[in-house]
C-alpha cells in the first residue's frame, strides 16, 4: 500500500516538473494575430506574453479606431494563446496522472 503511495507521490511531482518545463517551453511559442485588414499585427507567447505589436499608419489617425482594433485583436490573440496554454498544461499533466480509481480529472 504505501510502496503504491510513495509511487504515486513520486509521479506526482515528476508530472508537476514536466507541467513546469512546459510552461518554460510556452515562452518560445509564438502565436500571431492580425485584424482581419491587416492594419494591426499581435505576437503573443504561449504564455499569454504580448511580444510586438504592428500598428499602420493610418490608424494612427483615428485614436478610437485603434483603441477597437487593440481591444478586437488582443482579445482573439489572447484567446488562442491561452488555447495553446491550456491544451499543450493538460496534455502533459495527463500523461503523467496516476492511475487512481473514480478520479478521471482529464476525460
Amino acid at each position: 500500500m504505501f510502496g503504491d503511495m510513495m509511487g504515486m507521490m513520486g509521479k506526482l511531482k515528476e508530472t508537476q516538473a514536466k507541467v513546469e518545463a512546459t510552461k518554460e517551453r510556452l515562452n518560445s511559442i509564438y502565436i500571431d494575430e492580425s485584424s482581419s485588414d491587416g492594419l494591426l499585427k499581435i505576437t503573443i507567447t504561449g504564455n499569454r506574453t504580448i511580444k510586438t505589436v504592428e500598428i499602420s499608419e493610418e490608424l494612427l489617425q483615428d485614436k478610437e479606431q485603434l483603441e477597437d482594433y487593440l481591444i478586437l485583436t488582443l482579445n482573439k490573440a489572447i484567446e488562442k494563446a491561452g488555447n495553446v496554454h491550456e491544451t499543450e498544461v493538460a496534455a502533459v499533466a495527463k500523461e503523467g496522472m496516476p492511475n487512481i480509481p473514480g478520479m478521471d480529472m482529464f476525460k
